[in-house]
């Protein structure tokens, strides 16, 4: 290795040089700039695992790896670089594929190292064996399997290229053999690709259409908070005066401040977006791969507008066109693309100029009226949850209104935050709430939707950005199943928020039972013990809040503690079992039976 005590120069070794296969590992992680890997120590990677430190590689123990996985992601997404993991082979690598599947629906450029069983053992059955390439084929961009000990800074080096080229999750798979021996190598420095803002011909055809536009709507996708393209994004906008709105779950994608930002489409997104997406004649889809779920019917508006024209930029060309109709697909970088826009739109007249003032005026009242909405929406009106509510009542204790805990924790949001949620009914609602003025604030599980995703991506964020306040948010089904990182947090010194709803039952899935079986519910109510008492016993904070004038003041103290006192606290909301809209319903329908034995079933 090179000379280099811990803490000294980050340079790795240049030129061809007489190593073993784990230096060539490590010195290639040097050259990627890695200086945190997430995951659990173990005998398939020691020898490399031995030399992290003096190489100024910091290896943070978790308590279980899909923690590691989605630790990796939160790391990803907030600093723009890469977030790897590692850990034993066979158990802890099949424990990181939901994270991983997370993290490739969230285009987060994740290395994760699979340590594998040795050579002399593959395919005899021995101890703690798997076939680890198959386990991750839909979940990666690439993957790449050290064949021989010679090749192993090559296939760590593209790994980590892949990872940035492709935009999403790379697999480094190493026999736990062929981490030892003697080796001659020349460790390859990064090859980052330059996107640029597409070809001229399809940018050209866009400028046309915009021209013609009188009614243009701007959604701001992921690619823009990737591609660090916010200012260009609100620079076209402002040439076009159209409203903005973010894609889903994509809310730090626009300064929420702004005069045009309107707000998410998609699930528990805006109205306000919705009404005015629903008037447009030109949509910019600018970093944007326009998911099925992010563009659904919502509050009973189907609201993707039919008749027009649709100019989709992506930097993946296999995504333009993929889920809706388009007139222009643009493959480049939405930074980019924004900018070439931008400078070929400055100096023409454009059709939407006649009418920016009426628009404007548009846009903010469709937004005056949302938020005036959300403002009287303090418990949610179906039937059911007014029989809740009056249950409520007559229980001991005080049990809140989600969405009215949800509106003052967004009160109480410092603007430098980072939020991440996880799946679930109340933490769906908060997309109607959460407002961002910076990008890579907001985290979520994306497309896959898994539970326990929330407090480790956010251990991630935290890791990567000391410096800003982290909350996660998750409920109490959801954080069962990730609760322990608690104990990373504290062990490791690194201060997390946690908002645990605890409304005693899984409500996404409860609502079908609502709705479609008749209140019959099997397996959705959850007896909780007090998740501020396991937190306490975990040696962070743990508050408990069940009066609304608490949660605000809850918020703020915590993180206050965060920044000044290296403190994780849970805050565990006493919440009522109100259930919000139905989260998914394909495939379900009114029970039918025909045996009599179930007639009352339906």
């Amino acid at each position: 290795m090179s000379e280099q005590t811990e803490g000294a120069g980050r340079a790795a070794v240049t030129g061809p040089r007489k190593m073993t296969p784990s230096e060539a590992f490590v010195e290639t992680l040097v050259a990627n700039d890695v200086t945190d890997i997430f995951g659990i120590m173990g005998s398939a990677f020691m020898d490399a695992m031995d030399i992290f430190a003096p190489a100024g590689i910091r290896l943070i123990p978790v308590v279980h790896e899909q923690g590691a996985g989605h630790m990796a992601d939160g790391y990803a997404r907030v600093s723009g670089r890469h977030g790897v993991v590692i850990g034993q082979n066979g158990p802890g690598i099949s424990n990181c594929v939901t994270a991983i599947a997370a993290a490739y629906w969230a285009h987060s450029p994740v290395v994760i190292v699979t340590p594998e069983a040795g050579t002399m053992g593959t395919g005899l059955g021995g101890f703690q064996e798997a076939n680890q390439l198959p386990m991750f084929q839909e979940f990666t961009k690439y993957q790449a399997h050290v064949n021989n000990p010679k090749r192993m800074a090559e296939f760590t080096g593209r790994c980590f290229d892949r990872a940035h080229s492709e935009i999403g999750p790379t697999q480094l798979n190493i026999p736990r053999d062929f981490f030892y021996g003697e080796i001659e190598a020349e460790i390859p420095g990064p090859n980052r690709l330059d996107r640029g803002p597409g070809g001229e011909r399809s940018l050209n055809e866009a400028v046309e259409l915009l021209a013609q536009a009188e009614f243009p709507v701007v959604i701001s996708g992921g690619g823009v908070v990737m591609a660090d393209g916010v200012d260009e994004c609100v620079a076209l906008a402002e040439r076009l005066g159209a409203p903005v709105v973010n894609s889903y779950l994509h809310n730090d994608s626009f300064p929420a401040s702004h005069p045009q930002w309107c707000g998410p489409l998609g699930y528990q997104g805006s109205k306000a977006a919705m009404k005015l997406i629903a008037q447009a004649d030109v949509v910019v889809a600018l970093g944007s791969r326009l998911g099925p779920f992010g563009t659904l019917p919502q509050h009973g508006m189907d609201y993707w507008p039919k008749n027009a024209k649709i100019i989709q930029i992506d930097a993946d060309h296999k995504m333009l066109g993929l889920v809706k109709k388009i007139s222009v697909g643009i493959c480049g970088d939405a930074k980019d693309a924004a900018a070439a826009l931008t400078e070929r739109l400055a100096g023409r007249t454009l059709a939407c100029d006649a009418t920016r003032e009426s628009r404007a005026a548009t846009t903010r009242g469709e937004k005056e009226a949302w938020e005036a909405e959300l403002d009287e929406w303090t418990h949610e009106k179906d039937p059911y949850s007014l029989d809740v509510i009056a249950e409520a009542e007559q229980e001991d204790g005080n049990w809140l209104h989600p969405r009215q805990v949800l509106r003052e924790l967004e009160k109480a949001m410092p603007e430098d935050v980072m939020v991440s949620t996880d799946i679930g009914n109340i933490n769906s609602v908060a997309n109607s709430y959460l407002r961002f003025e910076k990008p890579r604030s907001f985290f979520a599980p994306m497309s896959f939707g898994n539970c326990g995703y929330a407090l480790p991506t956010i251990i991630g964020a935290k890791t990567a950005a000391p410096d800003r306040p982290a909350v996660a948010y998750a409920g109490d089904g959801a954080w069962g199943m990730s609760m322990g990182e608690i104990m990373t947090c504290v062990r490791h010194d690194i201060p997390v928020t946690a908002v645990v709803f605890h409304n005693r039952q899984w409500g996404a899935e409860k609502k079908n039972q609502v709705d479609f079986y008749n209140r019959r519910f099997v397996a959705g109510e959850l007896d909780n013990q007090s998740f501020a008492g396991i937190a306490a016993a975990m040696g962070a904070e743990g508050v408990v809040v069940d009066k609304l004038d608490q949660v605000g003041p809850a918020l703020e103290t915590a993180i206050e503690k965060q920044m000044q006192q290296g403190k994780t606290t849970v805050i565990e909301v006493m919440c009522t079992r109100e259930l919000g809209d139905p989260f998914r319903r394909d495939a379900l329908s009114k029970p039918v039976r025909f045996l009599e034995k179930y007639a009352d079933y339906v």
